[in-house]
């Protein structure tokens, strides 16, 4: 690799054992075996060299998210059993890549002074999210674009809010059961049917 490739994978390294704001210049520089002028060379600064780690980190995070879910084998499940399957997947994932979470949140605190980063992310959710409509509730994008997008941008919150959970305490957060009985009760009541009473 190229002193470029190399400050990448060592600021990627760092990402996931220190996280984005305890990441100094010099971690960076003993995590690639690269030097302090190349970062400025390569990159411009050490906060665009880290962006540009965490854009990489996050891609590769939903690639191998979605080769999980596309090998999670839920096409013979009923929506219910499908939707908690899936959800069940994701949260399994979750212990590997804490820190890498983490450092994205600490990105978002700061969103609005890294464009480049807000650009990717916003790309990302919109073409992501026809797909996960498909993958969650077999909504075809091709039938209803609309529906699958809108979907797809519901489980997208869950996804952040349920990250949010985790790294707060995942000894409470949700699970794929809870958060597929939540729904269910939520539909109930919508359907007019009256929820979380004694006899429920």
């Amino acid at each position: 690799m190229g002193h470029r490739e190399d400050l990448l994978a060592g600021a990627k390294r760092c990402l996931v054992e220190k996280g984005y704001a305890r990441t100094t210049a010099r971690d960076i520089v003993a995590a690639s075996g690269a030097n302090l002028a190349s970062i400025g060379y390569h990159f411009g600064s050490k906060e665009a060299l880290l962006n540009q780690a965490l854009i990489q980190s996050v891609r590769e995070w939903g690639e191998q998210l979605a080769k999980t879910l596309i090998e999670a084998d839920v096409d013979h499940l009923g929506p219910r059993e499908r939707y908690e399957a899936i959800w069940g997947r994701i949260v399994e994932m979750f212990g590997s890549n804490k820190q890498l979470w983490a450092a994205q949140f600490e990105v978002l605190a700061q969103i609005e002074h890294a464009e480049d980063v807000r650009q990717v992310l916003t790309s990302g959710n919109a073409e992501g999210r026809p797909g996960l409509g498909m993958l969650f509730n077999n909504i075809d994008p091709e039938v209803d674009e609309r529906q699958a997008s809108l979907v797809g941008a519901f489980n997208q919150a869950l996804l952040t809010g349920l990250m949010a959970q985790w790294l707060i305490d995942p000894t409470t957060a949700l699970n794929g059961a809870d958060i597929t009985e939540a729904l269910n009760v939520i539909a109930r009541s919508f359907a007019g049917e009256k929820v979380g009473s004694a006899s429920n």
